[in-house]
């Protein structure tokens, strides 16, 4: 394998950023290429600043490297500045390791964490010399797969991958290796595309989409038909039961430029049983699986002494419900060896889960940020969603906050949610302007932040098949929230751009047609549509019209439960009749508690994987009569979020 090096080397100087692109960060590799080992290139879709951080990446970076029959380096997407002159220069895409370049690879894998990066995998895969579309790629072509939340609905990128896998990545990478490396070994002629896909198939949880031809008519699809009887009809997401078995990223890279998330990460549990039903990580990532406390604690010591890092983020869907929380807060705080010096930041707060000695203990250091997210504007819109939250929760949290010294909090709520009415919207306003007043009772000038995004119908979720609020609308109601939240001071709203919204719902809700669009949006000069600089939903508006595509019938429309869904052949572990009562029950603001403490909803999460729920109570959640589904009426307000005794 060959280094660009050289030719790139020139060119730094004239960029923004060079380090981006250099490598040798604190924690990289020198992985060794030969015969009988399969190269990997681990790409994320979006600048080094992003994605260095990313865990997933990280995690399969070293599994890869500590097999002897693979080699794994990383890549990031350049800047427009890079990108020009390389394409100006015939510099391909390289690794930051060795600059070797892409299409010198067996494997071009992707972590898809967000929809608007889509056309940035498109530029990467061309910048690589690599034919864009699976179709027109040969035998000697780099295998371009996928992983991460996107690929619960891979369809709009069908054309493009090889395959896409579901689920946890850390045993399914090395079985992806094993058949690789089996079709390289084969010889041409046998040694097709279609061999890979054969061969590809055969892993569980990976899914290939060129065995599959959608069926549509008019605006819907109506099936999915196979291109032979050996083909799956559905696949199973991958799921690693035991985290303590898989202490990664053993050495997180420590990156030469300040990056998102900068500090050191260790991740607590995986999987949440909150059950907020907006929430497509929460449904997707089931059961929780918490890593054993003691393993926490070493590996946020060795991680400490290794980089230098003198914050830590204890991450998860929802830290502060980690069983060990407050002794792994003590016990990182509190250790002689860190002087002192180490803080810590629970990235993901449950409101009704954050305590005053929780407060206490992270702050004896540093104050980090503090982030609340109760989602929606009042207790019924609350109920709706399943984000069991009251406000006197919301209240007592920030109470917490403010009564330890910070001044700063931040809220976040969606706005656009099934059912929901002004009063809900401007029910965010009064929660920060009450959450003002509980920190002047402490501090003489404090700030609230409550930003807001526009909400998109993921697939794999109870509202998959509800409607989304028209870019129109979403503008609306930030307008209006806008007007209500100035007149407190101390007040301060922030919202994502509702017109993002609609892009991201045409990339996490469409077909395989929508793959015309990508393709169309990214030939159009469509790239880093994720940042707001660059941002334009005009390209998608006209690429859906010059793809003979609606928008509404994408975004806004809504479909009914019997309807054929482009990501239906794919699963998260969830029964369909529990995503339909779980809709219903939204519909009829029923909520249901944490099946952690309550009987079992069958939702399917843990008898796919043959485990036994484990009930901690037979004490019937707060509230009353059922719903229609498996719900709970709490039409009244209840404390909730606190185990029986």
């Amino acid at each position: 394998m060959t280094s660009v090096f050289e030719q790139l080397e020139p060119l730094l100087f004239s960029v923004e950023k060079p380090a981006r692109y250099v490598g040798g960060e604190l924690g990289s590799q020198e992985p060794e290429h030969g015969p009988g080992i399969v190269s990997w290139l681990l790409a994320y879709p979006d600048t080094y600043e992003i994605g260095l951080p990313n865990q997933g990446l990280q995690i399969l970076y070293e599994i890869l490297n500590e097999r002897s029959d693979a080699a794994a380096e990383r890549t990031y997407a350049p800047w427009h500045d890079l990108e020009k002159l390389m394409r100006d220069e015939g510099i391909p895409l390289f690794s930051v390791e060795s600059h070797k370049p892409a299409h010198e690879f067996h494997v071009i894998a992707f972590n898809l964490s967000a929809e608007l990066t889509y056309t940035n995998l498109l530029n990467m895969v061309d910048l690589a010399g690599i034919a864009v579309r699976t179709e027109d790629r040969g035998p000697n072509d780099a295998v371009i797969i996928a992983g991460g939340h996107c690929t619960y609905n891979p369809e709009p990128l069908g054309d493009f991958l090889d395959a896409a896998v579901l689920g946890d990545g850390e045993e399914v990478v090395s079985e992806i290796n094993e058949a690789v490396a089996a079709w390289l070994a084969l010889e041409e002629p046998q040694r097709s595309r279609r061999a890979l896909h054969r061969l590809l198939s055969d892993v569980e949880g990976v899914y290939v989409p060129s065995l599959y031809q959608p069926v549509y008519e008019g605006p819907i699809q109506i099936g999915l038909e196979r291109v032979a009887d050996w083909v799956p009809d559905r696949i199973e997401k991958r799921s690693v039961m035991d985290l303590g078995e898989w202490p990664y990223p053993k050495q997180q890279l420590v990156p030469l430029i300040e990056v998102v998330h900068d500090r050191l990460n260790v991740e607590v549990f995986r999987g949440c049983t909150r059950g907020c039903r907006f929430c497509q990580a929460g449904m997707i990532t089931r059961p929780v699986r918490e890593r054993p406390a003691e393993q926490v604690i070493e590996m946020v010591q060795r991680g400490i002494e290794r980089t230098g890092y003198d914050e830590v983020a204890l991450t998860s869907l929802s830290t502060a419900d980690f069983s060990g929380i407050e002794s792994v807060v003590a016990a990182v705080v509190d250790n002689e060896c860190n002087a002192g010096r180490v803080s810590v930041s629970l990235p993901s707060l449950r409101v009704d889960a954050f305590t005053v000695g929780t407060a206490a203990k992270i702050q004896q250091v540093k104050r980090t940020g503090l982030t609340f997210a109760p989602e929606g504007g009042t207790w019924r819109m609350r109920r709706v969603i399943n984000k069991l939250i009251t406000d006197d929760d919301l209240y007592a949290a920030v109470d917490a906050a403010f009564s330890q010294g910070w001044r700063r909090v931040k809220l976040y709520f969606l706005i656009g949610l099934p059912s929901e009415r002004d009063e809900d919207v401007l029910g965010i306003a009064e929660l920060g302007r009450r959450c003002v007043e509980i920190g002047r009772k402490y501090h003489q000038t404090v700030t609230v932040t409550a930003s807001v995004g526009g909400f998109v119908p993921k697939p794999q979720t109870p509202f998959q098949w509800h409607a989304q609020d028209s870019g129109e609308e979403l503008q609306r109601k930030i307008s209006m929230l806008r007007a209500k939240a100035h007149e407190t001071r101390g007040l301060t709203i922030r919202w994502h751009e509702p017109r993002a919204s609609v892009a991201e719902a045409l990339m996490s809700r469409g077909d395989r047609r929508m793959g015309a669009v990508i393709e169309d949006v990214w030939r159009q000069g469509g790239i880093f549509q994720e940042w707001g600089e660059f941002f334009d939903l005009g390209r998608f508006e006209a690429a859906m019209d010059r793809a003979g595509l609606k928008v509404e019938d994408v975004t806004t429309r809504q479909r009914s439960v019997d309807e054929v869904l482009p990501w239906d052949h794919l699963s998260a572990g969830l029964h369909k009749d529990f995503l339909v009562a779980e809709y219903q029950d939204a519909l009829g603001e029923l909520g249901v508690e944490d099946c952690r403490w309550t009987p079992c909803y069958d939702c399917g999460a843990c008898t796919s994987l043959g485990l036994e729920h484990h009930v901690a109570s037979t004490v019937p959640p707060a509230g009353g009569s059922q719903g229609t589904g498996q719900g709970i009426d709490l039409s009244v307000p209840v404390s909730v979020g606190a185990k029986p005794n």
